[in-house]
């Protein structure tokens, strides 16, 4: 039978309620005027199968409502939005069927994702703020930008993975109208759009699902971050699933971002993945789908479908090449130019070794056919800077002049690059872990961040974990916003320079702009240099990567030098620290 998702429809005259419940007998909506003031409580009518529904006329867009479940009044979880918070009532807004996407996204082989928090990436931590920065992303170069998640979470800020509404973009960042606004503002500039979704858990505040059916919610599996949906109950399936088609056809996203993928179990005949996935890419147009997944398995990307996914290999390889740290998951990662090389040319290192950080069980598989477009590379983003203790970039671990070199070897590489907002210009803002929850977790929330932290080196006595950031601090926040002004002052203005070059580059010359397999790439260490080259039509260009303090030569016969990140290289001669790029 063919009914309405749970929520609130309207229609133009009236809006239809609908709730469904496994455990209520008795269920009524209660509308509210601004005030909070009740104006008016009607029944829903039993539909069977656990559902209800009431059609009202005369109430539309802007009324605020609570659904009322034998006597407990309680806020939709299907709300579109919550203007007052999770705990609050729900507004009624236009039903918008079908946002159009841009008419053809640009192939994977171009992409150059540009990672974001809607609340840190302007002072005014709001949709329309961000739209004033698109322009300002052009000319960088990038080409779709990644919205950390926005579904409703409980407080007034935090990265947004403790969702617990997903249907209702977060108040503080502006109305849904507001987020329609900046996707249509990007799309104006050709930049395509993408949304962090958390389908593997529900928040632990503001998660009233359970209060309706607790049947959705698994009682096998459990995460580490809060309630586990169970995908084999139609309900929380079709939630997902609608709630795929949501933001894709009501908001006119390019695409989406599923975290923790490894995290979403179902043992259905179909797995939710594939059928998420399938849904993307049946849309009119077609849509994209990229996965966080550290399982380095080629089988599970043909098996589920997505375009693409994080492959975490290449950070940690290059992150504890240059600073050394062997903490947490880097220590199963050897800080060596060869294991990088391998990294880059295999495109992960782990395919069936052993992997210390999960216990010493086989990581990974070889990767087949896979392209390298499909593997998204980094070097800092959301996690990878947020969750260290301080949430230092990786500016504030390395010298300038390694970074660049390092962003040079980045946006040099055929896979697809993400970058994490402010590198662009070596941000002095860090991006800290914050969060506003109530209760005990807001009451505990400082001191599991420290017990975090204890086996780190840096971290291994209480004096120092004092220096972790309370992330219920305000400060803690608004610490994390960017300075846009500081691009124009040195040493920013330079490492900008550098992003906006080599992504000129990576868009405009023929070997770069080029769709790649891996045959066109090879990677290799020559004495203490990192050399990679890559191939299209009988042409090559070729990076090479100094690290060390000293200059190197390279063999540089009839080359000719395109570009270095220090004045002093030429064609056979790298200066300590930089990085240059040759024609052969």
């Amino acid at each position: 039978m063919d009914r309405l998702a749970p929520g609130a429809h309207a229609d133009g005259t009236a809006t239809s309620f609908v709730v469904y419940s496994t455990i209520a007998k008795d269920v009524r909506v209660r509308l509210f005027n601004l005030s909070r003031e009740v104006l008016r409580t009607e029944p829903l009518a039993p539909k069977g199968d656990g559902y209800f529904e009431c059609r009202l006329e005369g109430v539309g867009p802007g009324a605020l409502y609570f659904f009322v479940l034998d006597g407990d009044e309680l806020p939709d979880p299907y709300a579109r939005f919550l203007p007052f918070g999770v705990h609050g009532p729900a507004e009624v807004v236009p039903c918008i069927i079908h946002e159009p996407a841009l008419p053809a996204a640009p192939p994977l082989s171009s992409w150059v994702i540009y990672e974001l928090h809607i609340g840190t990436f302007t002072a005014e931590g709001t949709y329309r703020a961000a739209i004033g920065k698109l322009d300002d992303l052009v000319r960088l170069g990038v080409t779709a930008i990644e919205l950390l998640p926005v579904a409703a979470f409980a407080g007034e800020r935090g990265w947004g993975y403790d969702g617990v509404a997903l249907y209702a973009p977060f108040a503080p960042y502006g109305t849904p109208d507001d987020l329609r606004a900046l996707v249509r503002a990007a799309h104006a500039r050709g930049l395509a759009v993408l949304l962090d979704v958390v389908y593997n858990h529900l928040g632990p505040s503001g998660n009233y699902l359970a209060r309706y059916a607790p049947e959705v919610l698994s009682r096998g599996q459990t995460t580490p971050w809060g309630a586990a949906p169970d995908f084999t109950h139609e309900a929380m399936r079709r939630l997902v699933l609608d709630n795929v088609r949501y933001w894709l056809d009501a908001f006119g996203f390019d695409g989406l971002r599923l975290d923790a993928t490894p995290r979403i179990h179902d043992p259905s005949a179909v797995h939710i993945l594939t059928e998420a996935s399938v849904l993307a890419h049946s849309a009119s147009p077609p849509r994209r789908m990229f996965f966080e997944d550290a399982r380095n398995d080629p089988d599970m990307m043909k098996a589920f479908g997505p375009d693409g996914v994080w492959a975490d290999d290449f950070h940690h390889q290059l992150h504890v090449l240059l600073t050394g740290e062997r903490d947490g998951y880097y220590a199963a990662h050897e800080p060596t130019l060869d294991a990088l090389a391998r990294t880059i040319r295999e495109g992960w290192i782990f395919q069936g070794e052993p992997y210390a950080y999960w216990g010493g069980i086989a990581r990974g598989k070889p990767k087949g056919d896979t392209l390298p477009e499909a593997l998204l590379y980094c070097i800092q983003n959301h996690d990878q800077v947020g969750n260290r203790a301080l949430g230092d970039r990786l500016h504030e671990c390395v010298d300038l002049d390694t970074y660049c070199a390092a962003s040079v070897l980045l946006l040099f590489l055929p896979m697809m690059p993400l970058l994490f907002m402010g590198q662009e210009w070596a941000a002095s803002s860090p991006f800290l872990f914050f969060s506003h929850l109530d209760g005990d977790a807001g009451n505990h929330v400082l001191a599991g961040r420290q017990a975090e932290f204890r086996d780190f080196k840096a971290f291994a006595d209480q004096s120092s974990r004092n220096r972790i950031p309370d992330p219920q601090a305000h400060a803690t926040f608004l610490r994390s916003k960017l300075d846009w002004s500081e691009r124009a002052k040195e040493p920013h203005a330079r490492v900008l320079a550098t992003y906006r070059t080599l992504l000129h580059l990576r868009h405009t010359d023929p070997v770069l702009a080029a769709r790649a397999t891996f045959n066109d790439l090879d990677a290799r260490v020559e004495g203490r240099l990192l050399v990679v080259d890559r191939a299209h039509a009988g042409h090559v260009r070729r990076l090479v990567v100094n690290f060390t303090a000293q200059a190197e030569s390279v063999s540089a016969d009839r080359a000719t030098l395109l570009y270095a990140t220090d004045e002093r290289a030429a064609a056979g001669v790298v200066p300590p620290r930089s990085a240059i790029i040759l024609s052969l």
